[in-house]
C-alpha cells in the first residue's frame, strides 16, 4: 500500500498485479509505503476501512481516494501458478511444481481451497463495505499505459516501471470446461475487471 498525502491518494496493492514495480518506483515519492508485512502490504480494502481510513480521518485525510489495479482472472490466476512454480517452494505446501493449471484451478474452485491454491479473490478485496468508502479508481492490469498516465498526472512525475517479482514466464492453458466453471463461479471477479478502466 502507498499513500500520497498531499495528492490524496492511497494505491491499494492488490496481489499479481504489478505491485512490487509500482512499489519500486513511486515509493520513494510516497508519504507512506507499507511494505510489510504482507497482510499490510497486501491490505484489502476492508482492512484499509477498519484500520487505515479511521487514523487518516483524524488527520485530515477524509477525501483520500482509492485506486486499485485488477488483472483478467484466468491471467492472474496463471499468474500465482507461475509464480508458485519457483524452486524455493519446492517441497512446501505452497508449491505448484509439477502440476497442471487445470489441477490448480479446479483446486482454487473448491469450498475449502488446499494451500497452494489458497491465493484469494480480487473482487473479495476491493469489495465496498456499507459503513467505508470504495475504490474510485479500478483499473485493469492489462492497460498499463492507462495507469502510468493517471498516476504521472496525479503525482506530477514521470513514471519508469522497473521489473519486479516477475512470475516465471509461460502460459499456462486452460481447458474450456474448466474456464466455464471459473466463469460461473467466480462471476464477481470477472464483473469486477469488466467494470475496471
Amino acid at each position: 500500500m502507498l499513500v500520497f498525502w498531499k495528492a490524496r491518494l492511497v494505491i491499494l496493492a492488490v496481489p499479481k498485479t504489478g505491485t512490487s514495480a509500482y512499489e519500486a518506483a513511486l515509493a520513494p515519492h510516497a508519504s507512506m509505503a507499507v511494505l510489510d508485512p504482507p497482510e499490510l502490504k497486501h491490505a484489502p480494502l476492508y482492512r484499509y476501512n477498519r484500520f487505515f481510513r479511521p487514523m487518516f480521518d483524524k488527520v485530515g485525510g477524509e477525501e483520500m481516494e482509492l485506486m486499485a489495479v485488477v488483472r483478467e482472472p484466468v491471467s492472474w490466476l496463471g499468474s500465482w501458478f507461475r509464480y508458485r512454480q519457483r524452486g524455493f517452494l519446492d517441497g512446501r505446501p505452497v508449491s505448484t511444481r509439477g502440476m497442471s493449471f487445470d489441477r490448480f484451478v479446479e483446486a482454487y474452485l473448491q469450498d475449502a481451497r488446499p494451500p497452494f491454491a489458497d491465493v484469494g479473490s480480487q473482487a473479495t478485496f476491493v469489495e465496498p463495505r456499507p459503513n467505508g468508502t470504495s475504490v474510485r479508481h479500478l483499473f485493469r492490469y492489462e492497460h498499463q499505459e492507462r495507469i502510468a498516465g493517471f498516476l504521472e498526472d496525479r503525482l506530477g512525475l514521470r513514471l519508469e516501471l522497473p521489473r519486479a517479482n516477475v512470475s516465471p514466464q509461460g502460459a499456462p492453458t486452460l481447458s474450456p470446461a474448466i474456464r466455464a466453471r471459473l466463469q460461473e463461479v467466480c462471476a464477481a471477479d470477472f464483473e469486477v475487471w469488466n467494470r475496471a478502466l
